[in-house]
């Protein structure tokens, strides 16, 4: 009795000790001052974002009393093993969740790795994935840089951190105040660069900059003390747009306007509620946003990876294609770990449909007749 009550203990003890590390560090306010951004100890969005607006418990249980289709998917998803990379022009592998890979012009970007099993501080509680991750962190290839849009535990988790910081040598790009956290898990300080909105650095030939996005920040108990972002990358003939998360806003249209058109835009649909709706986007929002950006072929992303919103779990691809359809945008949704090549992305075949019951009618996608029927 008393030895399992100590290996009890033990575990415990390391459940603990790992929760605590995840938090992450305390950014210093002094570096954090000189952002427009930041004021009375925290980061603003340029518009304050609402968070539960008038009717907010009806609202919230209305979103889940109307779910449509299963939260989670009702079989395995179809996953994609990695594929030999060519050099030049502009790729994009979708690993799950919002982790992409974007190859242009010869640079490699990885966008907010997502690994681990749980999106949580804890390997105990949280969301669980809902498929494994299709490729390993050692089958990537060598990384030019490692960009993060925010803090929160989907988007930057300490396990993949530390792998690629012993695994990699690019650098991490981040919002202000980030790098904290990344300091707290062992990375150097010669790989971290923090930016602020509309400033950017440079990777060989690659411009990476920062853009706005509505959103929030915070790991524990402290909210809104590092800064959130959209991101642009501005090769030597291709341009990547990547959302992050963020609720639909006026920014868009001016990263359109300053740093568009775009060959290929990351664009967050899903962990939408009709109860937060300043904060994630809706896929609707989501084409609006491509449209605004002025891309070309959107990939959406945030979603079928987490149950983190009380839609299903498919609503978020079937709402984006309709929207796309009406709208004329051209889409490519690929499984898990699959490569597309943006200059010629293949026809939608909706994978999603025969792992959720009850989906969706079948719809034209891209101007092609669905070539799976329900």
């Amino acid at each position: 009795m008393a030895v399992s009550l100590g290996l009890l203990g033990a575990a415990a003890l390391a459940a603990a000790t790992g929760v605590y590390e995840a938090l992450g560090g305390r950014p210093d306010p002094r570096i954090l001052r000189s952002s427009p951004q930041y004021r009375d100890g925290s980061f603003h969005n340029a518009r304050p974002a609402r968070w539960l607006p008038r009717g907010s418990v009806r609202n919230v249980v209305r979103d889940v009393a109307v779910t449509r289709g299963p939260k989670k998917p009702l079989g395995p998803v179809p996953l994609v093993g990695p594929t030999p990379a060519p050099a030049e022009g502009l790729h994009v592998t979708w690993f799950g969740h919002a982790s992409s890979l974007v190859e242009l012009d010869g640079v490699r970007v990885l966008f907010d790795p997502m690994w681990s099993e749980r999106a949580s501080p804890s390997w105990l509680v949280g969301p669980r994935r809902l498929h494994p991750v299709p490729h390993r962190l050692t089958d990537l290839p060598r990384l030019d840089a490692i960009v993060i849009s925010h803090d929160h535990y989907d988007h930057l988790d300490t396990a993949t951190v530390r792998t690629l910081a012993r695994e990699q040598s690019a650098p991490f790009v981040v919002p202000l105040g980030v790098g904290a956290h990344l300091r707290a898990w062992g990375v150097s300080e010669d790989r971290i660069v923090e930016l602020d909105w509309h400033e950017h650095t440079r990777v060989d030939s690659l411009r990476i900059t920062a853009t706005p996005a509505q959103h929030f920040s915070g790991r524990a108990f402290a909210r809104n003390t590092t800064l959130w972002a959209s991101w642009v990358l501005s090769g030597k003939r291709h341009r990547v747009f990547y959302s992050g998360d963020t609720g639909y806003c006026d920014a868009f249209a001016d990263i359109g306007r300053d740093h568009g058109p775009f060959d290929l835009t990351l664009i967050q649909v899903g962990a939408y509620a009709t109860s937060w709706p300043d904060i994630h986007m809706t896929p609707e929002d989501g084409v609006a946003t491509h449209l605004d950006v002025r891309g070309r072929l959107l990939v959406p992303v945030h979603w079928a990876t987490f149950t983190l919103a009380p839609h299903g779990w498919a609503d978020p691809v079937e709402r984006v294609l309709r929207a796309a359809s009406e709208a004329g945008v051209r889409v490519a949704v690929p499984r898990p770990g699959e490569r597309i090549d943006v200059s010629a992305p293949p026809e939608v075949v909706p994978w999603w449909r025969s792992l959720s019951r009850g989906g969706f009618e079948a719809s034209r996608v891209n101007g092609q007749d669905d070539p799976v029927r329900l």
